[in-house]
C-alpha cells in the first residue's frame, strides 16, 4: 500500500494512476490522516434489449388519439 500526502499526490498523480491499474492501493492523505482511496474505474455493462421479451403486450392502438384526453385538453 502507498501512502501520499496531498501535494506529493498532485506532483505524482500520473505515477499513482499508473500504480493503481497495476493492482496497488493507493492512499491520499491530509496531515496524516488518510482520506482518499484511488481506485480503478469500472466499465459500465453494456445494455441488453429484449430481457423483457413476450412478457409485455402492447395495444395495437397504443398509439391513437384517445378522445377523452383531446375533449380535457382541446375542450368539445
Amino acid at each position: 500500500m502507498v501512502v501520499v500526502n496531498m501535494h506529493e499526490a498532485k506532483s505524482r498523480l500520473s505515477e499513482l494512476v499508473r500504480l493503481v491499474e497495476l493492482g496497488e492501493k493507493v492512499v491520499v492523505a491530509r496531515n496524516g490522516t488518510p482520506v482518499v482511496e484511488l481506485v480503478p474505474a469500472t466499465q459500465p455493462k453494456k445494455r441488453e434489449g429484449g430481457f423483457l421479451k413476450g412478457q409485455i403486450w402492447v395495444s395495437p392502438d397504443f398509439d391513437e388519439p384517445m378522445p377523452e384526453f383531446e375533449k380535457l385538453v382541446y375542450g368539445e
